[in-house]
């Protein structure tokens, strides 16, 4: 029998008390590497209580000491990054390197909450009126939750925790229980670096879990990653229990080609954006935009599609790895097919892609689809998967209005070497996270994770400055002393025995 993996509650990693498991399977091999424990309504009231008395003291700490620890961490998540982009690629079935990408690009927000004396800093005015002065301080909320999703691992409670802990919070984290190796190997470390018990705790569990956590009486903040129909469940659940809630959900990200784009760093990006990662990233490309005479460009990127292809962790020259599940390697096949008997041309058909030696593993090969239109189904929906598909337009202007009109908003991206265009799309485009030859546009952690519309429910971002916000509550102070008090204090003997 695969082993259970812990849970960390009130100060201790141990093994759950319910019945139910979910078995981690290796998405290349359908092995069970683990099993993860479905954590009891009981085992959530314990944490969240012990996360509730963490805090009492944890808020207390001044914002120097609380950085000073998460330096540490970040410092030991730099030593461990191999280790961990291991363990990822094990139970994710990422290549080895796109897995230390996702541990890397966590570190780098752990690093900024080291910033976090700087960013909680209020607002001083003196003298408002006669004698009054007026100041902000920037305090924690309390209880923080974090509902993670399988496709990053390691990045997306990297994105959270750390900068909830910085700020003064606890926090409760209840990642994917197809991949809760990698989290739990957070955790774990985090606690190595000295920081008090209880101010993370690790919950495991499904939907169940989810709703306990989210309308439990005491949790004051949901950050929450996945897809649209949870985090729609998740966003008015949490509002209704008066919480407040961040939700980054679904997304169609498109690329558009200009005719005057560098035609080889055009198709490169748009290559790797497309099927990178198995396409399991709400930041992928799926839509090319050609405009023009650029899509004469299209028979390329069939080509330079075709010589990529997905294999095992461990294999130098894979390019990706399989779906995370067989449920959502039947998904993605089942679009291909849709898109088939909706009329699109399917240029490159990965739907009986294998791999030598594992022929149990949720391969999907490059998909391209030409000849889409913006009511088929491979285009309105989010695939999640290796699939590309390209449409053109006639000019630069109609290429904006399609993207504005889809109900998505988190990423696009625009390849051109005209500055007049780029500024225009820049100005116009109506997404939150906007790349100019840049094919995936995540921004850096001293700015935010901003997606738009229907890819993003809540008032504040993760990350960068929003997360403080989100994170943290604003008190305002008016005060005034009256010039007989300092009269009054000089003839005060004090007693500091």
């Amino acid at each position: 029998m695969a082993k259970v993996l812990d849970l960390y509650i009130n100060g201790e990693f141990r093994s759950g008390h319910g019945p139910d498991t979910f078995p981690v399977l290796n998405p290349a091999t359908q092995d069970t590497i683990v099993e993860a424990p479905f954590a009891t309504a009981d085992e959530i009231n314990e944490a969240v209580e012990a996360a509730k008395t963490a805090f009492v003291e944890w808020r207390s700490v001044p914002a120097p000491e609380r950085a000073r620890l998460m330096m540490k961490y970040q410092m030991l998540l730099k030593e461990k990054q191999d280790e961990i982009a291991e363990i990822l690629s094990q139970e994710t079935g990422k290549t080895f390197a796109d897995a230390q990408g996702d541990v890397w690009r966590g570190i780098e927000v752990a690093e900024q909450a080291c910033n976090v004396p700087a960013m909680m800093m209020g607002e001083t005015s003196e003298n408002v009126a006669r004698g009054i002065d007026t100041y902000s301080l920037i305090q924690p909320l309390g209880v923080c939750v974090g509902i993670t999703p399988f496709n990053f691992p390691a990045m997306i409670p990297l994105w959270m925790f750390p900068m909830a802990i910085a700020c003064g919070n606890t926090f409760i984290l209840k990642p994917s229980e197809q991949d809760p190796m990698t989290p739990n190997r957070l955790v774990e470390l985090f606690y190595e670096c000295g920081f008090p018990e209880n101010l993370l705790q690790l919950i495991h569990g499904g939907k169940d879990q989810v709703n306990a956590l989210i309308t439990h009486p005491d949790t004051k903040a949901i950050s929450f990653v996945g897809s649209v129909a949870v985090g729609q469940h998740v966003y008015r659940t949490g509002t209704d229990s008066l919480k407040r809630v961040q939700c980054l959900t679904g997304a169609k990200n498109h690329m558009v080609i200009m005719p005057d784009a560098d035609k080889d760093q055009a198709i490169n990006s748009l290559v790797g954006s497309s099927v990178g990662a198995a396409g399991q990233r709400c930041m992928a490309i799926s839509v090319a935009l050609f405009v023009g005479s650029a899509q004469q460009w299209i028979p390329d990127v069939a080509k330079a599609m075709s010589e990529v292809r997905p294999g095992a962790w461990d294999d130098n020259g894979a390019g990706y790895g399989p779906q995370i599940s067989p449920q959502a390697k039947a998904r993605v096949l089942d679009y291909i097919e849709k898109g088939k008997q909706e009329g699109a041309n399917c240029l490159l058909d990965g739907s009986d892609c294998s791999v030598d030696g594992l022929p149990q593993g949720n391969w999907v090969g490059p998909t391209l689809f030409s000849d889409v239109t913006p009511k088929m189904t491979i285009y309105t929906d989010e695939i999640f998967g290796p699939v590309l598909v390209a449409l053109n337009a006639d000019t630069l202007e109609d290429a904006i209005s399609l993207i504005n009109a889809n109900p998505y908003g988190n990423g696009t991206s625009l390849f051109t070497s005209s500055g007049g265009a780029a500024r225009k799309f820049q100005s116009e485009i109506e997404v939150g996270q906007v790349g100019i030859n840049i094919p995936i546009p995540v921004p850096l952690p001293f700015f935010s994770f901003t997606g738009w519309k229907n890819s993003f429910y809540g008032d504040h971002h993760v990350y960068g400055k929003q997360a403080i916000r989100f994170y943290t509550e604003t008190k305002t102070i008016t005060a005034r002393w009256f010039s007989s008090d300092a009269v009054a204090s000089a003839n005060m003997t004090i007693d500091l025995k």
